[in-house]
């Protein structure tokens, strides 16, 4: 910066008749355009690195995430890091300030990645699995494991099976109707605080490529179904009668999505540890790919 302010300087001293002072001051004032542009950009980056960096920390992490979390890492990790995090010289989990992992994003990445040439290797985790270490490691010094109600998966397959009805519209591993999504994977794409909320709220938390459909042909007759598929001309749906249909738009009355869900609220209608148990069973549900 010093550098071209002093060639500006040069070029209006000496005056532009010189043709080598003319030069010098093209040249400076072309530094000095590249430096005002660049350097508020510049600034701006960094200020938005940093506030990145504090919102990723700043994150509230859901219960039922740091329980499962727990889980995983006493099976996981305790081995080599220890219950306490502090296994490792000069490695404190739960003191928060991981050199290599000072947010979220490197965590993930630690442990897709692990650390080349030391003894941390990498993980082959779910979606699901990573949400739940992080959201645990974040809260370990805090994490009370006699707060709230560990889950069994074999009560909750138990409950699903049986008193919940969940077979009733799911399928699981080839087993059950499709009227309703195929869980057979749920475990490895939805986290534990995700599927709590869906169980509390099913309305608030359906996803758009889970909304029913309501058609209605031209000569009258009306269908509802889950929807597959969609595109300007046609909607290709399942039937509660569990057939496959394509449907032309051009010959439909009326087609409506439906916001509203076909699945129920639990709230209220199952205690907490049912609750926890029906969320252990389905995290456990990865079909092997």
């Amino acid at each position: 910066m010093l550098l071209s302010r002093k060639l500006l300087k040069q070029g209006r001293s000496k005056g532009l008749s010189d043709p080598r002072a003319s030069r010098r001051y093209n040249l400076g004032q072309r530094w000095w355009n590249r430096l005002v542009v660049s350097a508020p950009a510049l600034l701006l980056s960094v200020a938005c690195a940093f506030m990145g960096r504090a919102q990723d920390r700043a994150v509230t992490y859901a219960p039922a995430d740091i329980r499962y979390g727990a889980q995983i890492y006493a099976a996981q990790c305790a081995a080599c890091h220890g219950a306490n995090g502090t296994q490792i010289g000069g490695v404190d989990l739960g003191g928060g300030q991981l050199r290599r992992a000072s947010s979220d994003q490197d965590l993930r990445a630690v442990l897709a990645n692990g650390i080349p040439g030391t003894a941390m290797p990498p993980f082959r985790f779910d979606p699901s699995e990573v949400t739940a270490i992080v959201a645990y490691i974040r809260n370990m010094r805090n994490f009370d494991s006699h707060a709230g109600n560990l889950g069994d998966a074999n009560r909750g397959r138990a409950w699903f099976e049986g008193a919940g009805g969940c077979m009733n519209c799911h399928r699981v591993n080839g087993k059950g109707p499709r009227v309703a999504p195929d869980l057979s994977e749920i475990g490895a794409l939805r986290s534990a605080d995700f599927l709590q909320r869906k169980l509390l709220d099913a309305n608030g938390m359906m996803l758009p490529v889970n909304r029913s459909v309501r058609a209605v042909t031209k000569d009258g007759k009306v269908i509802n179904g889950r929807r597959l598929n969609e595109d300007t001309y046609s909607v290709q749906l399942i039937d509660d009668q569990e057939h496959l249909l394509s449907l032309d738009k051009a010959n439909l009355r009326e087609y409506t999505v439906l916001t509203t869900s076909t699945m129920p609220s639990y709230k209220g209608k199952m205690s907490e540890q049912e609750m926890a148990d029906l969320i252990a069973y389905l995290l456990m549900l990865k079909r092997l790919r």
